[in-house]
């Protein structure tokens, strides 16, 4: 009979290494619980307060709250997806097919939000969900 895996909460010192680390391997459901969709809240929380406070720019939307929370979560950001591509059994540099118009954005999106990682260890580490 297979066992099923606990989910537990992750520890303080999971998230400082989930946000400030670039070693290691993460699954396509931490990516987007712990990366995109946390990520999308903290933007709306931002917006919000700014529009709230009266802080937010008429013509762009954006206040000093929502730019000060987009620039502390780059370095997350990055070592958010530079864990998925080390999933994908890629370097954490393929972070800058970002930067590419269009294209690159959707390939980062497909590679890291919906391909499986590789199975079993690879050269950034054991493989997240144990598989062999």
């Amino acid at each position: 009979m297979a066992t099923v895996p606990s989910v537990t909460a992750p520890s303080n010192q999971d998230l400082k290494w989930l946000y400030l680390s670039l070693n290691g391997r993460i699954n396509r459901s931490k990516y987007w619980l712990f990366g995109v969709v946390a990520f999308i809240i903290i933007g709306i929380i931002a917006g919000v307060l700014d529009a709230v406070l009266g802080l937010a720019d008429p013509t762009t939307g954006y206040g000093p709250i929502t730019i000060i929370a987009s620039l502390v979560l780059i370095y997350p950001a990055i070592c958010i997806q530079g864990k998925r591509w080390h999933d994908r059994n890629k370097s954490a540099w393929w972070i800058l097919i970002n930067f590419v118009p269009i294209i690159g954005s959707l390939w980062a999106l497909i590679e890291c939000g919906f391909l499986r990682g590789t199975v079993g260890d690879n050269r950034f580490g054991p493989d997240p969900l144990g598989g062999k």
